[in-house]
């Protein structure tokens, strides 16, 4: 599909938001051959969205607001000044939506056919390539709400998740701190359940709460929290359920959006079971180095000795200077109380 004549590199100002949590940014839209782009206003693109997935989310108002189809957590933004490009993706988006099989028996008949014939791949040669493919197409969104399933199981074990009012924005701080801005919800401390700290789809991070009440040093918990969202970066989150649950779970969540129940338990079953992998020491200093974080703390929390651990202390890389701050001390005792004790 070719974006009509008339329209081809038609640009115009716009509003891109990649995240519901990030803040808006002025970009420049170009309306190519079967894409829009989403670039800074120096030139450099941000975004290519497929028009045949684009979707509009609120029809006839203005501002205009598109949107790839099933990921609404990303947004563009087009004003009322700025007529001639919503037209011209409206008028693309009819084009497109015209030119789409409609449904029937032939297609019912198809479809069938298609999925029957990918199911008999799958069960011969393809186990693997299926469970990757299904890795691979699942949004953002979708990845959100399987965290947050996973998470329900394992708070019937360890506890709901702790929170004090007063701990909330310390905790957002805390997240905000190692992991970024686009991650200030990602932390999630439980009672009990975790050995130390663990991963979700989502992506989420788990902590024991031990790491926050039972040491004096916020260096000790961030070097845990960086620790494990290098471990998390290592291999998809989604790709290890998918590992752990096999062909049919993920056929079935490639299919219908949905993973059994079972599957899911099971997985939480075994991931709170298994030690955590371990991550290179040298991957780990580089993390510490490109976070301004002391890695000696964190290396003296997991062997009071020192011994296994021996190279992050001796290669700290922020050993004379020492870390960045990671929380003001009111912050971090009020973070030591989100439990309640």
């Amino acid at each position: 599909m070719t974006a009509l004549k008339e329209y081809q590199r038609l640009e115009a100002a716009g509003l891109w938001r990649p995240e519901p949590q990030v803040q808006r940014r002025e970009v420049i839209v170009s309306l190519g051959d079967a894409t829009l782009t989403i670039s800074e206003i120096s030139g450099r693109a941000l975004a290519h969205w497929s028009l045949a997935a684009v979707v509009r989310a609120n029809k006839g108002e203005l501002p205009a607001i598109f949107h790839p189809d099933g990921d609404p957590g990303e947004t563009l933004e087009l004003p009322a000044d700025e007529p001639t490009m919503i037209e011209a993706i409206e008028r693309l988006l009819r084009v497109i939506d015209r030119r789409r099989p409609k449904p029937g028996k032939l297609r019912l008949l198809l479809i069938g056919t298609s999925a029957a014939a990918v199911l008999a791949a799958s069960l011969i040669w393809l186990p693997g390539a299926l469970i990757r493919h299904t890795e691979g197409v699942v949004p953002r969104v979708k990845r959100a709400e399987i965290g947050q399933a996973l998470l329900e199981h394992i708070s019937r074990v360890a506890g709901r998740p702790c929170m004090t009012e007063e701990a909330r924005d310390p905790l957002r701080h805390l997240a905000l701190r190692v992991l970024g801005e686009n991650r200030m919800n990602a932390l999630i401390i439980l009672p009990d359940g975790v050995r130390d700290t663990a991963h979700l789809p989502g992506p989420l991070i788990l902590m024991n709460r031990a790491l926050i009440e039972d040491y004096e040093d916020p260096d000790i918990a961030a070097g845990y929290i960086l620790a494990e969202a290098v471990r998390a970066r290592s291999s998809d989150p989604l790709g290890e359920l998918l590992d752990h649950a096999g062909l049919w779970a993920s056929l079935r969540l490639l299919t219908t959006g949905s993973l059994p129940d079972s599957a899911l338990q099971s997985y939480v079953e075994d991931l709170l079971a298994k030690p955590p992998a371990p991550v290179p020491d040298d991957v780990l200093l580089r993390a510490f180095a490109a976070s301004n974080l002391r890695s000696t703390p964190y290396a003296y929390a997991r062997d009071i000795t020192g011994e296994s651990t021996v190279a992050l202390i001796e290669a700290d890389p922020r050993a004379a200077e020492g870390s960045q701050q990671v929380l003001p001390d009111s912050d971090w005792l009020r973070l030591q109380a989100i439990c309640g004790g």
